[in-house]
């Protein structure tokens, strides 16, 4: 007796489930044009809400009852599209896997990953992958993630920042094996908080209106400096382990950082010059004339007598002090 296969496809949906060909615990999205396929592995079916309605401005939502039993979700992107984008909002780690994807989104991000968790960009070996977006400021980049952010896979990924940065990660970046080609952003080319850790692979920054790549703290949380094996740090720091970085065509730095930066290995194009870092140094009183004035971390003048993290203005030197 042949084996049936049941094929459910929600048409106002644009949503395909149970297809055989869909491995457990994956997401497809196909672009063609101004329409998207999104097809769902039948065990999941019920975490995933496609909100896109078969446009190729793909809206899904995951199911905050995803969780360590249920498994971490992959969501495979293929095609092409000059008016689309790739949303997805979730609370638990995932993995988003460019399988030579091209998104253009005139209004907007290319992918806008409101996901605070740890986010897995993988690049598909052997495929390129490119992004470009639209003016709009309510995001920060054309690669927009709330979370860690984790480039992962020996394929390319090609950005284009239209708005303001062309990738940016409201937490820590990780790069191993990837290529990253930035031809252009508005502001900077990399912009991330927390840290950036550059293991292995390439970055090419071609343009950016200001800074090739800047780290900052994440204001929200305590500051750790270096910490093992980068375990819930918070430093503002930056390491290159290897791998190769080439930046050039910026207003501002190379790289700039709220922390340190540290090269164990790699090549790079620029010098040392062309660098910034502020450390954070320890004071155990208020500051004095000599340390300048001082500036909360939103910008408003302070006398910097309670404890904390404050910025100090001194002539055209700026650094960011604990007060403790």
């Amino acid at each position: 007796m042949k084996k049936i296969i049941t094929v459910v496809i929600c048409l106002l949906t644009g949503t395909v489930l149970g297809r055989a060909a869909v491995a457990k615990n994956t997401v497809e999205i196909v672009y063609n044009g101004n329409t998207a396929t999104v097809t769902v592995a039948a065990n999941i079916s019920s975490y995933i809400t496609n909100q896109s309605n078969g446009s190729s401005h793909v809206k899904l939502v995951q199911s905050a009852s995803v969780s360590d039993a249920t498994g971490e979700i992959t969501y495979i992107l293929s095609g092409s599209t000059t008016d689309g984008e790739f949303y997805l909002d979730g609370s638990y780690k995932t993995t988003i896997e460019l399988n030579g994807v091209t998104i253009t989104n005139p209004s907007g991000p290319a992918l806008n990953i409101q996901d605070g968790k740890r986010v897995k960009v993988k690049l598909t070996e052997g495929k390129t992958s490119t992004l470009s977006d639209g003016v709009n400021d309510d995001y920060n980049g054309c690669l927009h993630c709330k979370g860690h952010t984790e480039f992962r896979g020996k394929g390319t990924l090609n950005v284009t920042g239209n708005s303001r940065h062309a990738i940016y990660s409201k937490e820590y970046i990780q790069l191993k094996n990837a290529t990253i080609n930035i031809s252009n952003a508005v502001k900077d080319g990399i912009h991330c908080k927390e840290y950036f850790y550059m293991e292995s692979g390439t970055v090419n920054i071609t343009k950016a209106g200001d800074d090739g790549i800047q780290v900052e703290f994440n204001s929200g949380s305590t500051t750790t400096g270096t910490t093992i094996e980068h375990e819930d740090e918070n430093s503002g720091n930056f390491y290159q382990d290897a791998g190769t970085l080439n930046i050039k065509g910026y207003n501002g730095k190379a790289i700039k950082t709220d922390g340190t930066i540290t090269y164990k290995g790699g090549t790079r194009n620029f010098s040392d010059a062309d660098t910034q870092t502020t450390a954070v140094a320890t004071i155990t009183s208020s500051p004095s004339s000599e340390t300048g004035t001082a500036y909360d971390l939103q910008g408003r003048k302070t006398n910097a007598t309670r404890p904390g993290l404050y910025i100090f203005k001194n002539g055209n030197t700026t650094i960011k002090r604990i007060v403790r």
